[in-house]
């Protein structure tokens, strides 16, 4: 879609903004229950938790540039967003039976191929959405899709808090069949109603996935992976959340709580970013995840999950589609897909370090046992990634349009 269609939100945002929120209330109606599967009914030890999230991770980002360069070399997005979904759906069911066979082995099989599957579609997907949609609305076509992804990151652990109350006994496994239904809603609609946007007609050759990326975008780089050091997997805040007292049920609430904030703050939030520019958006959002995780490392009252969850759920409607957007901005739109899917890469590798990391620290205490190692490290690294940004020159990048 190109000229004036294209500055307005079009179907293919819409509809892949009901594709990510069945596919995050199958996702989401899981996570919060995973590590406590993990190291409950399979027994496994949280050190093995890091290095399964990490590696999960890891692969789930080290992926994402090959696929979104791919479909830059292809000029077609759709094959690698509906191949994507597809896998992650198939993926949910191989993770339940790891309680009847084989264990945390096979757990991992599954986790790694649900990754597998957000690896191949990701890149691909936030490229269409940009080919979709002008530059300047594009900070509110990702914060649109930020927040119906998130509607289902919030439907799917209130499905999970449900079955959990009218079925108190029921097996964790059983949740992961379950969550391959809409699963598989999502692939059918990716496969129905999603269509690629028509590449500029004043192009004639096939690009290259090696690509020459602008200085700026390398910049960005840098800062982004400074920060993802220190971004673990959110499984030890959930796992952190228990330890201070919180029951399994009120770790699925709370974890509701976090996405509903998140929903609420990332259209408005993208908006935002479309009028006053991307980079100080970021910023401010990587500093409330140095905030948010300094009080994980030094809080000893069960209230607190509560309030850091809520406002780690602002930190994500500040980042999670503007940095999306900021990316697009700074390449050509042939470039977009590798683009994304580099940084989704380097971002992968840094956070599977910090997964790694907060798994083998977990037990370091600083200050007399008062401050969690792994929180306050991860704190760190996010004030030194928004210090990084703040002082690089992205200018005239760093604005819409």
């Amino acid at each position: 879609m190109f000229g004036h269609g294209q500055r307005k939100i079009g179907r293919n945002v819409i509809v892949l903004g009901w594709v990510s929120f069945f596919t995050d209330l199958a996702s989401e109606m899981l996570y919060p229950l995973m590590p406590l599967f993990f190291t409950q009914t399979l027994g496994a030890s949280p050190k093995l938790l890091g290095v399964v999230d990490g590696l999960a991770e890891g692969i789930s980002s080290g992926l994402r540039w090959i696929s979104g360069a791919l479909s830059d070399r292809f000029r077609q997005r759709k094959p690698f967003v509906f191949a994507g979904y597809t896998i992650s759906a198939l993926s949910k069911p191989l993770m339940g039976m790891s309680a009847w066979a084989v264990g945390w082995p096979l757990f991992l099989i599954g986790r790694c191929s649900d990754r597998l599957g957000k690896s191949i579609r990701t890149s691909a997907r936030d490229a269409l959405i940009a080919d979709s949609t002008a530059p300047e609305s594009r900070g509110l076509a990702f914060g649109l899709h930020r927040t119906m992804d998130t509607c289902g990151a919030i439907a799917g652990p209130l499905l999970a808090l449900a079955i959990l109350w009218a079925r108190p006994q029921i097996s964790l496994a059983w949740f992961f069949v379950i969550a391959a239904i809409p699963g598989f809603i999502s692939s059918l609609l990716t496969a129905a109603f999603v269509r690629d946007v028509p590449h500029d007609p004043r192009q004639t050759h096939m690009p290259s996935i090696w690509q020459p990326y602008p200085a700026p975008f390398w910049m960005l780089l840098l800062a982004n992976i400074l920060f993802s050091l220190g971004n673990s997997s959110d499984s030890f805040l959930l796992l952190r959340s228990r330890q201070l007292g919180l029951s399994e049920a009120q770790v699925v609430l709370a974890f509701a709580v976090y996405n509903m904030v998140y929903a609420l703050g990332s259209t408005p939030l993208g908006h935002l970013s479309d009028k006053v520019g991307r980079r100080p958006v970021v910023i401010s959002g990587w500093l409330l995840y140095a905030a948010v995780y300094l009080g994980f490392a030094t809080t000893t009252d069960t209230s607190g999950p509560w309030a850091l969850l809520a406002v780690y759920g602002l930190y994500q409607a500040l980042t999670e589609g503007v940095t999306k957007a900021l990316v697009s901005d700074l390449v050509a739109a042939h470039q977009r897909g590798g683009a994304i899917g580099l940084f989704y890469t380097a971002s992968g590798l840094g956070q599977l370090a910090a997964s790694i990391i907060a798994g083998f620290t977990w037990n370091i205490r600083l200050a007399d046992g008062q401050v969690m190692f792994p929180f306050a490290f991860g704190a760190g690294c996010a004030a030194a990634g928004a210090v990084v940004l703040a002082m690089m020159k992205l200018r005239p990048h760093d604005r819409p349009g």
